[in-house]
């Protein structure tokens, strides 16, 4: 009950905020995605600042007004109680309070205050919040968002504004509610501003149903001290899921994404996640051109990746530059030639494969979204991949996912999972094409799994159950007899059936095809006969 009521609430704070930004005339403008998501940071931080010092000290957690006790707090003592708190916790001076902007809102220039307070609060905060791009380079936690109010008249009434709806709102009781709550909070979150179209490798949203099902299936045992890593993280929908699978406590994300606005979104959500500590792995860069994630010279292999990445895209730009000798073994298979037309439609997922593959550690695993066409081409890179995937061992099976399951694009999708360790084969094949409930989404028509059949995929593919018309086991030999097709429907059994009939029913049922038959050559005589009529009446 409390956390329905709570992402009520939530949900009303985030609506309350995107209309300040349209009666501010920033609605569907490409800024307002920022300030959103930067004010629901700033309260977020603000209520968890309160809440951790809250358990620091006794004092604190009595008081009726708990920023009027730390008020008294000696500067020194101010600072011992910083020290002393988690460290991945942001830290916060007095005047970087809601509080004290609230107290302070009828000053000239509150714009400029409000501004500077989140900017103070990032480069305080730098070495635990800012995400690196490629070349190192720091993005910081908060911008100077009334700057995006081009009348700089309005300024100080907007940020008056937002700062009187985040006063009326707390966090602090839902602190221990867990990924379920925080995820659901997220998605509504950045639901506007997290179409494909934001830039190269923008983020198709992956839906729950899909990353829950990768999740369950990649992480069947306890792990503990693991890496996980995203090469097209997006907004972080698949690393979150596989974090809150493994526990948050016991794994380091790592991820990257060409993407400045997808890598804000996954800073948040790691933040929102309980995940702070694996900010500093976050990376924007171009993953196919200057993968950042290394161990020495090498590039850094991981026990668990998961990935959605963009399947076709114009990547001719740096296409050239991908062919390299230090890339040949990475990309084993190939690299997909730039068409003379249509250069959108270039396979640039075919390269993420084969980056995947090269990233997984001696004993690591993968789930990955492909088209469903991946599994059953018979030449080119695709084939070469699913070769190199029998030949190594590195197989663990194939989910092919109902029509429409993406609301965003039509082509049907399977989830391909690669397991380094599972040299022995009992791969699992599994036709989930049939599962689901078809909703009109706006414009589109989206097939809906529900909790049961999620569970059921889940299940029957971890217990390696062969289920009629639905999953088969098989060998890497089996595979290789099939010309290395992965799709379930191929090895199938086709069945007869036999069914034992007396002389006089066998006798009957022949009576009853010739009766049929002499009925359908009458048919067909009648209509031969009225077509010469026409015939003859036309000439």
């Amino acid at each position: 009950m409390v956390a329905q009521e709570f992402t009520a609430k939530t949900k009303e704070l985030i609506d309350n905020l995107k209309a300040i930004c349209a009666s501010h005339g920033l609605g569907n403008d490409g800024n307002e995605f920022k300030i959103i998501t930067q004010v629901f940071l700033y309260k977020f931080m603000n209520d968890k600042f309160g809440y951790e010092v809250k358990k620091l000290d006794p004092k604190l957690d009595k008081a009726e007004n708990w920023e009027e006790e730390i008020g008294k707090f000696s500067g020194k003592q101010y600072d011992m109680l910083l020290l002393r708190m988690n460290p991945d916790s942001a830290k916060l001076k007095r005047e970087h309070y809601l509080s004290y902007l609230f107290n302070n809102q009828n000053r000239q220039d509150f714009a400029k205050l409000f501004d500077d307070t989140l900017r103070d609060i990032a480069i305080h905060n730098n070495d635990i919040f800012a995400v690196k791009t490629g070349t190192g380079a720091r993005i910081i936690l908060f911008d100077e968002l009334s700057n995006f109010i081009t009348d700089s008249s309005k300024r100080d009434d907007f940020c008056r504004a937002i700062v009187n709806k985040l006063v009326n709102f707390s966090f602090e009781k839902i602190f221990t509610l867990k990924f379920d709550f925080f995820s659901t909070i997220f998605e509504y979150l950045i639901k506007d501003y997290n179409k494909d179209g934001g830039g190269k490798y923008a983020e198709y949203y992956t839906p729950h149903a899909v990353a829950k099902i990768m999740a369950s299936i990649l992480v069947d045992k306890p792990v503990n001290n693991v890496t996980c890593y995203d090469p097209a993280a997006g907004s972080g929908t698949l690393l979150m899921n596989l974090a809150h699978a493994i526990g948050e406590d016991k794994c380091t994300i790592y991820s990257q994404d060409i993407s400045q606005k997808s890598s804000g979104m996954l800073r948040l959500n790691l933040i929102l996640n309980n995940l702070v500590h694996s900010i500093q792995n976050i990376i924007q860069g171009n993953t196919l051109l200057t993968p950042f994630h290394k161990d020495g010279d090498k590039l850094m292999t991981f026990d668990y990746v998961v990935s959605n990445p963009p399947f076709k895209l114009d990547f001719s730009d740096f296409s050239a530059d991908l062919d390299t000798k230090h890339n040949h073994e990475r990309f084993f298979a190939g690299i997909p030639n730039v068409p003379k037309k249509d250069k959108d439609k270039m396979a640039i997922y075919l390269l993420f494969i084969q980056h995947i593959m090269f990233s997984l550690s001696a004993k690591g695993t993968a789930a990955v979204v492909v088209p469903t066409g991946f599994i059953t081409a018979q030449s080119g890179i695709e084939k070469k991949i699913r070769e190199r995937l029998v030949e190594h061992k590195m197989l663990r099976g194939v989910v092919s996912m109902p029509s429409n399951i993406f609301a965003t694009t039509g082509t049907n999708v399977s989830i391909l999972f690669l397991d380094k360790a599972n040299t022995k084969g009992d791969i699992v094949l599994m036709d989930a094409s049939k599962l689901g409930t078809k909703v009109k989404e706006g414009k589109n028509q989206k097939t809906l799994l529900s909790a049961e059949e999620e569970d059921l995929i889940i299940r029957t593919f971890n217990k390696h159950e062969a289920v009629e018309d639905f999953t088969v086991v098989v060998s890497y030999e089996q595979i290789k007899e099939k010309n290395y097709s992965l799709s379930a429907g191929q090895y199938f059994e086709v069945k007869i059936e036999y069914v034992d009939i007396t002389k006089e029913e066998f006798e009957e049922k022949m009576s009853g095809f010739k009766k049929s038959l002499k009925e359908l050559f009458k048919e067909v005589n009648n209509l031969e006969k009225k077509l010469k009529k026409q015939l003859q009446g036309l000439k």
